[in-house]
């Protein structure tokens, strides 16, 4: 499994039709077997700085599998207005230092 993050800087008037889109797009990574999960983050100090954080099976799927199938122009024309508001896209893998308090 790789995840990956991509930070954006939305401005205010752009927040909510930022969040519809990927609402929408959701559903292209639904129907992707090689999306695990993703979750969209605000910050709550500073509106309009955003994370999404995407599991992929692998890197190589993700690149390979989603980025060549049919789900990815329809996933992209979605969030394409907000392209340019990227400030990082990387892959990260986990690491053993992890929990979760049940």
């Amino acid at each position: 499994m790789t995840i990956e993050y991509i930070r954006y800087k939305i401005s205010e008037e752009q927040r909510q039709k930022f969040i519809a889109a990927y609402k929408d797009a959701s559903k292209e990574l639904d129907n992707s077997a090689f999306c695990i999960a993703y979750e969209l983050t605000e910050c709550e100090e500073e509106l309009g700085q955003f994370i999404l954080r995407i599991e992929w099976t692998s890197t190589e799927e993700h690149l390979q599998g989603f980025r060549k199938s049919e789900l990815f122009p329809l996933f992209f024309s979605k969030i394409k207005p907000y392209f340019e508001n990227i400030l990082e896209m990387r892959h990260y893998k986990v690491t053993d230092v992890t929990g979760r308090k049940k």
